[in-house]
């Protein structure tokens, strides 16, 4: 082992050991469940705003949205990242402090099927089941992008055994997450956060100075694509490079449904339930959508940029690497190591808030449901901290595929949250007379198109499947809700009620 991979492994010894040391510290203040799934609503503006944005992104914004303009497909990855920005800007915006708001009114709800099933006054409590079984199905699909993540890292950089690098990766992310639950997890999301956002202005600025500043960069990457394009370069090079210069009309609309997501990201619409004060929800916004907007840019950039940057051309199942190689060639190796944590961070971020969602689902939503009994603090934790090491251990089944793609793993599970409950959220805060048979053929509705049209290509088949995943889901528990005429009372009032309480 040369002294370079020394430096890295200390980097990443240091880092790993930080995020452990966090998950022993928050141990002992998890009392209940509300403590544990929601760190007993008492988040501050920076770390909801961090936390947030950091468990949103995982490992896809360093290395699956970088891969994609590196392929040729920065006007894929640019039309992407715009959708998302909107989207994030549109839920911090309507629905952060309604939700805030409404699942306190709604019986203090600590997850959204029970923010659901109390909204609508489900007694047989089939919002509760039937989400909770989509959720813990995408969130594996999900959390298993965030462990091949960690497995291709650490296989580019120390070249362990991709095998090697998933098991590190999933232990080191079940340790915290089982010791500290929520407050554990937003501790880490924020430092990891912060981590992300400072190796994205840093190595986007090396790079761009060390091609000649910005105009010189994107001249140079034309100047790229355009041999590409005319077969200067390679068939290669000039297949992946038309295909950025033939992005279709459905290509545009497809990128920009991303933002649709995030009206049903659960790991996400959490931070907004756990936050200490409503009036801080402003300035979460503001430093989110700085975050978010900084972080798009240097990932896209750099993806593009690294095209004529790096000295050789990686391949299309390489590519995902690209920030990883951009770093190992800029920095020296010790601090090379710590930016290449962020890189961990991003799918640790995600992988962890994705875990503790899918077992507040499975814990307070199915298993209570179906076995109709209130659990104690310590049951309901204990239960929550199996269903983990269940979840994660179906993540890791899909993870063991080295071919896996980061950005096709999250784009399936994002289709698959946002068409089953963006709608329903939506709805829920918004719409009066929406009702539990609605929001039932909703869920069911969303979650089957997206499955389906997930299998099926060409044609209209090529639109990103969360689009007509969402339209079925909100066109389904729209006209049921209408033909419902069984209006619950006690729902309408307590709706009426949640609408007139003071921010």
């Amino acid at each position: 082992m040369d002294s370079a991979m020394i430096q890295h492994v200390i980097a990443f010894v240091i880092y790993l050991g930080l995020m452990i040391y966090v998950g022993i510290r928050w141990m002992n203040t998890n009392n209940n469940s509300e403590d544990f799934f929601l760190g007993g609503r008492n988040l501050g503006p920076w770390t909801t705003a961090l936390s947030a944005e950091a468990s949103d992104m995982s490992g896809w914004l360093l290395m699956g949205l970088p891969g994609l303009a590196y392929l040729g497909g920065i006007k894929e990855a640019f039309w992407t990242a715009l959708g998302l920005e909107i989207g994030t800007y549109l839920n911090w915006l309507i629905v952060a402090k309604p939700l805030r708001k409404y699942s306190i009114a709604c019986g203090n709800s600590i997850t959204i099927p029970q923010f659901l099933t109390n909204r609508f006054k489900d007694k047989k409590r089939l919002i509760s089941l039937v989400s909770s079984i989509f959720i813990m199905f995408f969130f594996a699909i999900y959390t298993a992008s965030g462990f091949v993540a960690c497995a291709k890292l650490l296989n580019t950089v120390f070249e362990l055994p991709y095998i090697c690098g998933l098991v590190i990766g999933a232990v080191v992310i079940l340790l915290y997450t089982l010791l500290g639950g929520f407050g554990a997890v937003c501790t880490t999301d924020f430092i990891q956060g912060t981590l992300m956002f400072i190796s994205l202005i840093i190595t986007l600025v090396i790079v761009t100075v060390t091609l000649g500043g910005p105009a010189e960069s994107f001249a140079k990457v034309s100047e790229f694509s355009n041999k590409a394009i005319n077969g200067e370069l390679g068939n290669e090079l000039r297949e992946k490079f038309l295909g950025n210069k033939n992005f279709s009309v459905i290509s545009i609309v497809s990128a920009l449904a991303w933002g649709l997501g995030y009206f049903g990201m659960p790991h996400i619409l959490v931070r907004f339930m756990g936050i200490r004060s409503n009036a801080e929800i402003k300035i979460s916004r503001r430093i989110a959508m700085i975050w978010v907007t900084i972080a798009f840019i240097g990932a896209v950039a750099i993806g593009a940029f690294a095209t004529v940057f790096l000295p050789e051309q990686l391949s299309a199942g390489a590519s995902e690497s690209v920030i990883i190689k951009c770093i190992t060639k800029i920095y020296q190796p010790f601090i090379g190591g710590i930016f290449l944590c962020a890189i961990l961070a991003a799918a640790m971020s995600t992988a962890d808030s994705q875990l503790l969602v899918a077992a507040s689902a499975f814990t307070e939503d199915c298993c209570q449901t179906l076995l109709n009994k209130k659990f104690d603090a310590n049951t309901t934790v204990r239960i929550s901290r199996i269903t983990v090491l269940a979840i994660a251990a179906v993540a890791f089944v899909l993870s063991l595929d080295e071919t896996s793609s980061i950005f096709k793993l999250v784009s399936y599970a994002w289709a698959g949250f946002g068409s089953t409950f963006g709608p329903l959220v939506l709805l829920a805060l918004f719409w009066r007379n929406a009702t539990a048979k609605g929001a039932v053929a909703g869920i069911i509705g969303g979650a089957v198109t997206v499955i389906v049209w997930h299998n099926l290509h060409g044609g209209i088949f090529d639109v990103y499947e969360i689009l007509p995943g969402f339209l079925v889901c909100l066109v389904l528990a729209v006209v049921i809700s209408c033909l419902d005429k069984n209006k619950d009372p006690e729902m309408l009032a307590e709706f009426d009620k949640y609408k007139k309480l003071a921010d």
